[in-house]
């Protein structure tokens, strides 16, 4: 994972564990799933660098919704509300500015 990535992920985690009051092993799983989102979206990132921003945040968006339902796994229904309230109310995603 790039550094700059890294700490994005890093940061995410200590707000959702903080706002979510996530256990320990929720924020492990958490952190996972963070990181691989962001390898995914660099993934995205490097192999589009031919198409229009609007296709790869399209893309990107997919990520979005993925990670979701990975954290549907673990989340209690209270911790699920206020991370939607949370991811609709956020104007970027581990970086990337992305309408909702």
């Amino acid at each position: 994972m790039k550094p700059e990535v890294a700490k994005v992920v890093e940061s995410e985690l200590k707000r959702f564990a903080a706002e979510l009051n996530l256990s320990d092993a929720q924020k492990t799983q958490l952190k996972t799933v963070l990181e691989n989102a962001g390898e995914r979206m660099d993934a995205i990132r490097e192999k589009h660098l031919d198409v229009s921003k609007p296709e790869v945040m399209e893309k990107l968006k997919e990520v979005r919704s993925s990670l979701r339902g990975r954290v549907e796994k673990f989340f209690t229904p209270e911790q699920l509300a206020k991370w939607d309230s949370g991811v609709s109310k956020a104007k970027t995603f581990l970086g990337e500015s992305i309408e909702a």
